[in-house]
């Protein structure tokens, strides 16, 4: 049973990471892409993580998992801020025609 519900998680994420791609492709603007992007690392990861977690049960391994899991949900926002806030300082701005999203 564990290992059923385990490949649903899985199969999510890679639903998640899946349509994450082709909303990178979709949108036109720089700052629409890193916000797709940000959702499908954490969307994706949290599920493929969670999948592997309930697969392998409690041990050391999943402890492991949980801590890289936990660095991830701490550090990503703060990474997708950054790129984004250094291209805005880095003079990088929207164009009108490119608001059309």
């Amino acid at each position: 049973m564990k290992i059923l519900i385990s490949n649903i998680f899985i199969i999510i994420s890679l639903v998640f990471i899946t349509l994450g791609v082709f909303g990178v492709f979709r949108y036109k603007n720089f700052y629409s892409r890193i916000l797709i992007a940000s959702y499908i690392d954490t969307a994706g990861f949290l599920f493929m993580m969670a999948g592997i977690i309930i697969r392998f049960g409690v041990s050391w391994f999943s402890a492991k998992i949980l801590l890289i899991v936990v660095i991830v949900v701490l550090i990503n926002p703060v990474v997708t801020h950054s790129i984004g806030r250094s291209a805005y300082h880095g003079g990088y701005r929207i164009d009108k025609e490119d608001n059309s999203d």
